[in-house]
């Protein structure tokens, strides 16, 4: 059965979509590793990935929890397809260069820093415990992609170009971070999840306040994306990081064995 029409079980496919976020962006720094812009941040961006494919891994053991199907934190990371993802278009975009990169860490860092922090006071243990963990992680990537951000936008006239490009390319996401789906709101209103839509506006003054400090600025008209985490559809992206994430498990499933 595809997850997203399935409502019998929204724990499940709140935290999938939590372990799916820290899976895919976490994969997506490891890709800076030998590309760093320099030694010091080659292993900055090895800790990032770290950290976040730890989340994930805590994330999505307690989905294959709450799912009671007999699946393993492997089998959801490597033995799902594309449209059974639920993480952020954010999340999923390519790197391009190191201004797109810190501006998306500085967005999505931010909006899990808010997330973690209500989550862990949900009435559910594990979720608020997991969440306590994860913030003293996204703690730092927040202030990281802060200092960065300033940094380069006030460095040189180049890093200020690629900082703002960087905002530019990605602001068309934001909607979609603050979309509330049914199963999310009734777990919000049991005390156990938090709805999304209630973090925009500290986000959006969090993002404000780093962004005035840089002089930097949002794009006045982005777009934005057409489709959603919620309905399974993702941008061509994934499916390309997938075929590089999964290749061993998928090629050899029986003689691999392979864990993370």
């Amino acid at each position: 059965m595809n997850i997203y029409r399935d409502e019998s079980n929204p724990l499940f496919q709140y935290v999938v979509g939590l372990g799916d976020d820290a899976l895919i962006l976490g994969h997506r720094w490891s890709e800076w590793l030998s590309k760093g812009p320099n030694l010091e941040l080659d292993i900055a961006a090895s800790n990032l990935a770290l950290d976040l494919i730890g989340q994930a891994n805590l994330l999505l053991e307690y989905a294959a929890e709450v799912e009671g199907a007999g699946r393993s934190a492997d089998d959801l990371a490597y033995l799902r397809d594309t449209q059974d993802f639920r993480c952020h278009w954010l999340c999923e975009q390519p790197n391009e260069d190191w201004g797109v990169t810190i501006a998306r860490m500085l967005m999505f860092s931010t909006y899990q820093y808010l997330r973690y922090s209500a989550l862990m006071q949900s009435t559910d243990r594990q979720l608020a415990e997991i969440a306590a963990k994860a913030l003293k992680e996204v703690t730092y990537h927040r202030r990281f992609a802060a200092e960065w951000t300033v940094r380069l936008a006030q460095g040189t006239d180049e890093g200020h170009r690629r900082v703002q490009n960087g905002f530019n390319i990605l602001w068309r996401f934001v909607p979609e971070l603050f979309e509330t789906s049914g199963g999310e709101r009734t777990l919000a209103n049991d005390g156990i999840a938090v709805a999304s839509d209630s973090l925009e506006a500290d986000w959006r003054e969090t993002m404000d306040e780093v962004m005035t400090k840089a002089g930097v600025s949002a794009p006045e008209t982005s777009g934005r994306v057409m489709a959603s985490r919620h309905n399974g559809h993702h941008s061509e992206h994934l499916g390309h990081l997938l075929c590089e994430m999964q290749f061993l498990q998928r090629a050899y499933p029986k003689a691999s064995g392979a864990t993370w």
